[in-house]
């Protein structure tokens, strides 16, 4: 198992990037969280097997190619925890 702390910049915000890396993640074997930053990024938490990992974060980059200007990624610590969810 293992976990990445993602922290997004540029045009995240505002143009559904939770809901949409929520669906995502729903193609994959992951867990995490996702949500919206005061200073205009957006945060994520994934977990799992590191090939689901990479691959979920691989689809939400190319998703989002044209509005992400910065991302900021740092492994962690798994905490096991199961399902993705949106945080607020």
């Amino acid at each position: 198992m293992t976990a990445v702390h993602v922290y997004y910049a540029g045009r995240v915000q505002g143009v559904g990037f939770r809901y949409t890396a929520a669906e995502i993640a729903g193609r994959f074997a992951v867990a995490g969280w996702v949500k919206n930053l005061p200073d205009g990024r957006v945060e994520l938490l994934a977990e799992g097997e590191s090939a689901e990992v990479s691959a979920f974060l691989a689809a939400v980059s190319e998703r989002f190619r044209r509005n992400i200007h910065g991302e900021d990624r740092t492994p962690t610590t798994p905490t096991g925890q199961t399902g993705f969810r949106i945080e607020r």
